[in-house]
C-alpha cells in the first residue's frame, strides 16, 4: 500500500510539472531573431519545453498554447550582460565578505586558479533587479584581487536558480595602468612576468603531479587554467583603454595566434580599429566613455563604438553590476552616435554571446535555443520603453524586483497618506 502511494505522489507531482511547463506563443511582435532570418514584422515565437520551437512571419498558433499579444511592440532574445560580478557582490563597500573580492590565497600565484562558480548566490536581490530589464543571462567574475589575473569567470542564467551555462568560460586580465600595479608597479613588469607565466605553463605538457617537486612561476593550479588559455579553450579577456596597451595585447596576440582574446574597456581602441578587426578581437565596452576619466583615456570618443563596429569589430556592450539594466540605454546613445540599429541590438544579445561561447544555447531566437525572450514596450533602445515580460527558459519571470516593493510600498503609503490627510484651508 505505501509503494502505490508513493507511486501516487510521483505520477501527481510529473503531472503538475508538465503542467508548469506550459506551450507558449508570442503573436505579432516585430522580433529581431538575430539570425539570418532577420527583423520579422507581424511574426510568431512558439515555445515549446522551455526552447524556441519556431520563429514564423504570421500569427497562426496551433492549439495548446497560451497566447502573449505583442502586437505593436518589440521581441528580442533576452539580453547578455557582457561583464558583471552578478551573484558574487550585493553591497560593494560592505564590511564583510565579498565574493567578487579576493586576497591573498596559496592556491595561486597569478589568479588564474581563482574560479567564482563556487561563489555565486542565487538569492542576490541584484539578480532580480537585472532579470526584469531584460537581462537573462550574464557573464559573472571577480572585479578585484591582488594578483595579475581575475579569476576564471563563469556564463549564468538569471533564473532562479542562477544555473551555470558555461563554468570557467573566460578569464580576465587587466593589463592597463592599474593591472601594473598588481605586478612590481610598472608595465615593464606586467608583461614580461605575463609572458613568463605562459611559457612555463607551455613548456609542460601536463601539469606535475602531487608528489613531485614544484617550485613555478605559477602553482599547479594556475597552470590547469592557462593550458586551457593556450589551447584556446578558455578566452582570455584583456581590459585596456590607451592606445599602446591595445598595440601591446595585438603583439600578444602575434606572439600567441592560438589564444582566443577579447579586449574590454577599450577607450582608444577607435585609433586602432582596423588592426582590431584584422586580428578578429572583439570589444567589450562602455560606449557612453567619452571624457578621459585617466591619462590613459586622452583619446575616448562617443563615436568609438560606430567607428569600431565600421571597421569589422564586433563590439558587446553591458559592463556594470548594479546598473547592468542600463545597459540598453548605452547602446541607444551609441546608435544615436553612428553605430547602426542592427549592430545596437546585436551589441547586446548576439555579440556578447557568440565572445563568451554560449551562443549555442542564447542570445538569437532560432528553433532549438533557450527560450529567453523579452516583450518590450516598443524599442528597447529608447529610454522611455521597458521590458513588458521577460522569458527565462521558457518560463514567464514574476516581473517583480527589491525596487519595485520599494516602490509599491512607498507609493501606497503615500496615496494612503493624501486621503487621510486633513488639509487648513486658507
Amino acid at each position: 500500500m505505501k509503494n502505490l502511494i508513493i507511486a501516487a505522489a510521483l505520477a501527481s507531482a510529473g503531472f503538475a510539472g508538465s503542467v508548469l511547463a506550459q506551450n507558449i506563443a508570442i503573436t505579432g511582435g516585430k522580433i529581431y531573431t538575430q539570425t539570418d532570418q532577420g527583423v520579422i514584422e507581424n511574426g510568431t515565437v512558439l515555445i515549446r519545453d522551455g526552447n524556441i520551437e519556431s520563429v514564423n512571419t504570421g500569427s497562426a498558433v496551433p492549439q495548446g498554447y497560451r497566447q502573449y499579444d505583442a502586437r505593436g511592440k518589440v521581441v528580442t532574445p533576452g539580453l547578455v550582460g557582457a561583464m558583471t560580478s552578478l551573484g558574487l557582490v550585493e553591497v560593494e563597500s560592505w564590511a564583510g565578505l565579498v565574493d567578487a573580492s579576493v586576497g591573498d590565497a596559496s592556491v595561486s600565484h597569478s589568479g588564474a586558479a581563482l574560479d567564482v562558480s563556487y561563489a555565486i548566490n542565487p538569492d542576490s536581490t541584484v539578480i532580480d533587479v537585472s532579470r526584469i530589464e531584460g537581462v537573462t543571462s550574464a557573464a559573472t567574475t571577480i572585479s578585484y584581487t591582488d594578483y595579475l589575473f581575475q579569476g576564471q569567470g563563469s556564463v549564468i542564467s538569471l533564473n532562479e536558480s542562477a544555473e551555470i551555462i558555461r563554468p570557467r568560460a573566460f578569464t580576465v586580465l587587466d593589463v592597463s595602468g592599474d593591472g601594473a600595479e598588481q605586478s612590481g608597479g610598472s608595465r615593464a613588469a606586467l608583461w614580461v612576468t605575463l609572458e613568463r607565466l605562459f611559457d612555463e605553463a607551455a613548456a609542460l605538457s601536463e601539469v606535475p603531479g602531487l608528489n613531485s617537486v614544484w617550485e613555478g612561476l605559477n602553482t599547479r593550479a594556475d597552470l590547469e587554467a592557462l593550458q586551457r588559455i593556450l589551447s584556446g579553450e578558455m578566452p582570455l579577456i584583456m581590459e585596456a583603454d590607451r592606445k599602446s596597451d591595445i598595440l601591446q595585447i595585438l603583439a600578444f596576440k602575434s606572439r600567441h595566434p592560438e589564444i582566443d582574446i577579447v579586449l574590454m574597456d577599450a577607450a582608444e581602441a577607435w585609433r586602432v580599429a582596423d588592426q582590431l578587426a584584422e586580428a578578429d578581437i572583439p570589444v567589450i565596452m562602455n560606449p557612453e566613455m567619452n571624457l578621459p576619466d585617466s591619462f590613459e583615456a586622452i583619446g575616448a570618443s562617443i563615436e568609438n563604438a560606430a567607428r569600431l563596429a565600421q571597421a569589422g569589430v564586433r563590439i558587446a556592450v553591458g559592463m556594470e553590476t548594479h546598473n547592468i539594466r542600463l545597459a540598453t540605454q548605452h547602446a541607444g546613445n551609441a546608435v544615436a552616435n553612428g553605430l547602426s540599429h542592427e549592430q545596437g541590438i546585436a551589441s547586446l544579445t548576439s555579440h556578447p554571446a557568440s565572445i563568451l561561447g554560449v551562443s549555442d544555447r542564447v542570445g538569437s531566437l532560432a528553433a532549438g535555443k533557450q527560450a529567453d525572450v523579452v516583450i518590450w514596450s516598443g524599442d528597447p533602445l529608447e529610454v522611455t520603453e521597458y521590458a513588458e515580460q521577460v522569458f527565462i527558459q521558457g518560463q514567464p519571470i514574476d516581473m517583480e524586483s527589491r525596487q519595485t516593493q520599494l516602490r509599491n510600498r512607498y507609493q501606497n503609503f503615500y496615496e494612503q497618506e493624501k486621503n487621510t490627510s486633513q488639509y487648513i484651508q486658507p
